[in-house]
């Protein structure tokens, strides 16, 4: 097995972050720094990145509901509770797949597959996110409209989104709304609702690919059936193909 998708399957990270930790000369076989992405691992070899052994893992999946307050992070140098501490009972090295914000609750994948977390998360598979999200201001088709197209965000422009207006409160201000994206940016719903006039007050993602929150409270987790993992993993090919 090549060595980046050997420490992809240890969970450590994804290939190309592999890549990167074997570029900068943190790997190891036998000793011996590696450098070369062709090098192949033997059975009985040893493996260490940054000084420390991994090894292969079962290949894990779970569905966590994230709650409000909690950090999408294996740790937090502020102290501050992580996804990990909601999965005390986890033996595998799991990590999250893309962030939910800290004030932002729904639908969160943790996974040691490093392969399948890239595969989740590219643009290009077009997996969908589906959020609801409380505003600030009244939503309409004509200052929704832009996100079908895509807006300019930090210079980029982002993919085209779905919306579905649920609920407008004129005498509160504030409207209920649905938005579909395929793509993860830092604070990429919020500032998409910015950027046509409208400010996030409550955000939830409701959906990932074909899963939901069903039968999940705020911080209850469960494990991904073969199934479940198996309709993700078609729906990326089927949407790149």
């Amino acid at each position: 097995m090549r060595i980046n998708k050997y420490i992809a399957h240890a969970g450590l990270a994804s290939r190309r972050k592999a890549e990167e930790l074997i570029k900068q000369g943190l790997v190891t076989i036998n000793g011996q720094v590696v450098t070369e992405l062709a090098t192949t691992v033997k059975n009985g070899d040893r493996v260490e990145v940054s000084g420390q052994p991994i090894y292969n893992e079962e290949k894990v999946y779970y569905l966590l509901n994230k709650p409000r307050g909690v950090i999408s992070s294996v740790s937090d140098d502020k102290g501050r509770k992580t996804v990990l501490d909601l999965l005390p009972d986890v033996k595998e090295r799991i990590y999250p797949v893309g962030r939910l914000d800290w004030d932002t609750t729904g639908v969160l994948i943790l996974t040691n597959d490093g392969d399948f977390t890239d595969e989740m998360i590219h643009p290009r598979n077009e997996i969908d996110k589906v959020y609801l999200a409380r505003l600030k201001g009244l939503a309409t088709k004509e200052n929704l409209r832009p996100l079908t197209r895509g807006v300019v965000i930090d210079g980029k422009k982002t993919g085209p989104a779905r919306y579905k207006i649920i609920k407008v409160e004129p005498d509160k201000n504030r409207s209920l709304v649905e938005l579909t994206i395929h793509e993860g940016r830092n604070h990429q719903v919020k500032n998409m609702f910015q950027a046509v006039g409208l400010l996030v007050d409550k955000l939830s993602r409701t959906q990932f690919g074909t899963l939901n929150l069903r039968g999940l409270q705020p911080g209850e987790s469960r494990r991904l059936s073969k199934k479940e993992v198996s309709q993700l993993h078609n729906a990326a090919v089927t949407k790149h193909q």
